[in-house]
């Protein structure tokens, strides 16, 4: 059994899709003759938890803890009331003087992002864990992508094979363009990305549009490794969705932040049912941010027809599924939304609902949903096309959709890629 390191600031009891990705990576690695080491914060700073990932952590992986100082901590002490991060504050409509400080202060005095304190520390403490342990390979995963600075200099100093995973792009990254960067800050950013691209042993990234995006600011050798479901997590229970029942049950599951947009839909929705009781409901399981909630307290159909239970376990979210005949996909609509293929798309696929998805027709996300036969996908504007489209469904029509074929989006086959890449890499 070979060994790998796994350096990443997300890992449980942290939630979120970057944490179901090496989760699930570091489920199936042994099965591919890898055995994964993961290297972690002890004191992370992260908002949203589900305590019970834990649980899913195989107990023959060991896990690495090892302290981390965040800034965050010194900027909380400053205000009262303090978000956790600075993309809570970028939603605020009237940010004050010291939100704006905060916003310009992680743009350009802290590069590549507010964890480049624990680089150095943990390069020398895992420097001498190298020493002790015969690794083969070193992975990263970003962001933050102040992790691939500690891959890139554990390298320098060990030699060990190392692959870079860009869960989101670095110097092209959209929401870098909301951190009012100097030019100075901006060049520096890229200045380290290159530095990555040009020294890991290879990189990986998560849809097509990203890898061409990378190869063209430079980067070589870089491969695709999509998210997706593991079979393990659908209930046995999940029965096909009940198109008889007298209420059409819509589930959208996931954060609502400035960058996902569900405005379209919610129009579109009153549009087709509000001149009837009782017939629909839309319910948004995890975050929604401030104006959805406003929205729905201050309009009496959506607050008869909208639920917010808020953010629950990855487990009890199969129960929301179960109930629904349909399944929303919110996805970005910015500049990086092309290449955006959210983990949450191959679990909507293996629950058997139809897919309705707001994003780039012509994206990564519509090429898999259109290929598989798993729903429809709409522009964030074209309103009239989800009218109809809701119309329809209400009716009767477009429901069912073919038996998608998902078992290549399965986490053990996707594991079985990046096993061969690593396979690879440690032949060097």
């Amino acid at each position: 059994m070979k060994r790998v390191l796994i350096i990443t600031y997300y890992w449980p009891p942290s939630a979120g899709s970057g944490v179901q990705r090496w989760l699930k990576f570091s489920k199936y690695l042994p099965e591919f003759g890898w055995q994964p080491v993961i290297f972690t914060p002890e004191n992370p700073d992260f908002a949203l938890q589900d305590s019970s990932l834990e649980k899913e952590v195989d107990m023959n992986t060991e896990v690495l803890k090892f302290p981390i100082w965040e800034p965050y901590q010194l900027f909380r002490s400053l205000k009262k009331q303090q978000p956790k991060d600075t993309a809570s504050i970028l939603e605020y409509k009237n940010p004050g003087a010291i939100d704006q400080l905060a916003v310009w202060l992680r743009g350009n005095l802290l590069i590549p992002d507010p964890r480049l304190f624990w680089i150095k520390p943990a390069v020398n403490f895992l420097s001498e864990i190298c020493e002790q342990n015969d690794f083969k390979a070193i992975i990263t995963t970003g962001p933050p992508h102040s992790m691939h600075l500690i891959g890139r200099n554990l390298k320098r100093k060990t030699g060990i094979p190392w692959l870079a995973d860009f869960r989101d792009p670095w110097s092209n990254w959209e929401f870098l363009d909301t951190l009012k960067l100097s030019q100075f800050a901006r060049k520096k950013h890229q200045k380290l990305e290159a530095s990555v691209f040009k020294e890991a042993d290879s990189l990986v990234t998560i849809s097509p549009t990203f890898k061409n995006e990378m190869q063209g600011i430079g980067a070589e050798n870089v491969q695709v490794v999509l998210n997706g479901y593991d079979p393990a997590d659908i209930p046995d229970s999940l029965a096909p969705p009940d198109h008889k029942a007298s209420v059409l049950e819509i589930v959208y599951s996931g954060v609502i932040d400035g960058i996902r947009d569900p405005f379209p839909f919610l129009m579109a929705l009153k549009t087709v049912f509000g001149e009837t009781s009782g017939k629909v409901r839309l319910t948004f399981v995890g975050r929604v941010n401030e104006s959805v909630k406003k929205l729905v307290a201050q309009d009496s159909w959506f607050n008869a027809h909208v639920e917010l239970p808020g953010y629950v376990s990855h487990g009890e979210v199969f129960s929301f599924y179960e109930k629904a005949q349909l399944l929303l996909l919110i996805l970005t609509n910015t500049k990086n939304a092309k290449g955006n293929i959210p983990g949450k798309l191959f679990e909507y696929m293996a629950t058997g609902r139809e897919v309705l998805a707001l994003g780039d027709p012509m994206g990564d996300s519509a090429s898999i949903i259109n290929a598989s036969g798993a729903g429809k996908v709409f522009a964030h504007q074209d309103e009239e096309g989800l009218v109809q489209f809701l119309r329809d469904f209400a009716k009767g029509e477009n429901q069912g959709i073919a038996k998608a074929d998902i078992q290549q989006y399965s986490r053990k086959n996707i594991t079985q890629q990046l096993a061969i890449l690593l396979d690879d890499i440690a032949k060097k």
